[in-house]
């Protein structure tokens, strides 16, 4: 992968991270290798995106078990022999 791309993604991640400090390295980078800003913007909108329906489907599976109630074991869980959160 091209160094232009490599940082393009790291935005992206960054982003949908939630992590300003890595978002500030990636974009000094970004601006050192000369990356236009309208490219940085739209990676950044792309990544708001994702992180977006991340939360509604998160929202909607909290729901969910909530609305099921006790008794229902997650799918990470049974396979996992145990909870996977222990």
């Amino acid at each position: 992968m091209d160094e232009r791309t490599r940082i393009l993604v790291s935005l992206g991640a960054a982003t949908a991270a939630n992590c300003v400090s890595c978002f500030d390295h990636y974009f000094e980078r970004a601006e050192a290798v000369g990356l236009p800003s309208e490219e940085i913007k739209e990676v950044a909108e792309i990544a708001d995106q994702v992180k977006r329906g991340a939360h509604i489907t998160t929202r909607n599976a909290v729901g969910n078990r909530i609305a099921q109630g006790t008794g229902t074991t997650a799918d990470c869980c049974a396979t996992a022999g145990g909870s996977c959160c222990e």
